[in-house]
């Protein structure tokens, strides 16, 4: 693999024009979808496809996405019933750790986990065995030169292996059911991303996410147009020959409730939610604070999930100022990737000028130690490494680890957080993860 740099900043093109014109659409930034409205778009937009006799397999996310998704999954499921041969949910999990039945039925809003299949009965529920080879379809390499031309030259001699679970080239129908947040690493998540990382393996995630490392978190996220990291997830989504379908959402703060929902091809339905993301999942401020303090929710299990406080609320931390991630309930890093204790937490000039030292190590967990540190510089010469802000950890995770990773440690109980919500040089935000803050000075017409 070549040497990369994060020097080049490539092209962010527009959303094509009449793409999100393309998706049938319900709703829009503002008000709420009742269950009544959900129903009928849902059996409408259905009714209308070939499905009869078709398998099919129905991709959703796992328990790190705040959604109301029963809400549509029944009606999904009452358009598909005495229609499709079968139904196999896929738990989109990328490289996160299986859900437990129990968290399953949460997730689909079953009473228990014995109550899963009385509440969809015919469905088959599975996580995605990223793990598991034997689970793994081959669809081929996208070779170096066409990922050259799509990251603008950021990956010079890397080619890309496109390996997805099984159920997603194997069934006759993949349709993809889920949400659309700002999102760190393409600009906005869902659509094809469901397929790439959601259901594939390494290479892919590490391509895709090294990219988006070398543009930077901070200039990626929340961008409304059709990123590099888009383009290599699109481009590996065309390797995937299957009839794909989507329904996109836009899930009102805390996951209870939808403001739209649309329909159509992956890219078409991800498009039409994008830009009412745009407008409702991104709060604008009039100047930067000194402190964050950003509240975990606990549906975040450690800080590979829950960093989401840390590089959605960064952009408006001001210079030398401090993000704290509260989260008591965390009591790890990531489980799943233990090898981020071997390089800790790191800005992106850490990595890439040192890059024969590092560029073994899994590019995904190098990714994620600079979503985590943000924007600094690394000195080669002095080995004095500056991050323009300071990033704390408020959990259960020990002080002597916290340090290990490079990172701050701060006493969950010595934080005040009623009296920090009083003190104007700090911003307390609620349920950190789903909404980007960014500086008004920044904002774009959407």
């Amino acid at each position: 693999m070549s040497e990369t740099t994060a020097t080049q900043q490539p092209a962010i093109h527009p959303i094509p024009e009449g793409l999100a014109e393309r998706a049938a659409l319900l709703g829009g930034p503002g008000g709420i979808l009742a269950q009544e409205q959900i129903d009928e778009f849902v059996a409408q937009q259905l009714a209308g496809q070939d499905l009869d006799g078709k398998s099919v397999c129905l991709i959703i996310p796992d328990g790190t996405r705040a959604v109301p998704l029963p809400r549509v999954l029944k009606p999904i499921h009452a358009a598909l019933a005495g229609r499709a041969a079968s139904v196999t949910v896929l738990i989109a999990l990328g490289t996160h750790a299986a859900m437990a039945p129990e968290a399953i039925a949460r997730l689909v809003g079953a009473p228990d986990a014995d109550g899963i299949a009385a509440a969809y009965p015919g469905w088959k529920i599975v996580n995605h065995a990223w793990d598991d080879p034997e689970q793994i379809a081959d669809l081929g390499e996208i070779p170096a030169e066409r990922i050259s031309e799509l990251t603008a030259g950021l990956l010079a001699d890397t080619p890309m292996r496109v390996q997805i679970n099984r159920l997603c080239v194997e069934s006759d129908v993949d349709l993809i059911v889920g949400p659309v947040f700002p999102h760190e690493v393409v600009g906005f998540s869902g659509g094809n991303k469901y397929f790439f990382p959601g259901c594939s393996v390494h290479d892919v995630i590490d391509v895709s996410h090294w990219v988006g490392a070398l543009i930077t978190a901070s200039r990626i996220i929340g961008t409304l147009g059709i990123t590099p990291v888009r383009q290599l997830i699109d481009a590996a989504s065309d390797l995937v020959e299957t009839d794909k379908l989507c329904f996109t959402m836009d899930v009102i703060s805390g996951g209870k409730d939808l403001n739209a929902l649309a329909f159509g091809d992956p890219q078409a339905a991800w498009a039409a939610i994008a830009r009412i993301s745009a407008l409702t999942h991104i709060t604008y401020v009039e100047k930067p604070f000194k402190r964050i303090v950003a509240l975990v929710p606990e549906m975040y299990e450690d800080i590979w999930t829950g960093a989401k406080g840390f590089y959605k609320s960064e952009p408006v931390c001001a210079d030398g100022g401090e993000v704290i991630i509260y989260a008591p309930h965390i009591t790890e890093v990531a489980a799943m990737h233990p090898g981020l204790r071997d390089i800790g937490y790191h800005n992106i000039e850490y990595f890439t000028k040192q890059w024969d030292r590092f560029k073994d190590h899994p590019w995904g967990e190098l990714a994620h130690s600079t979503h985590v540190t943000g924007l600094g510089t690394y000195d080669p010469e002095t080995g004095v490494e500056q991050q323009r802000v300071r990033r704390s950890f408020a959990t259960s995770i020990p002080q002597e680890v916290c340090e290990a990773y490079n990172v701050t440690y701060v006493d969950p109980a010595s934080l005040d957080i009623d009296a920090l919500r009083e003190d104007p040089d700090t911003l307390v935000i609620d349920h950190a993860g789903e909404v980007l803050f960014r500086l008004a000075s920044e904002r774009e017409g959407v």
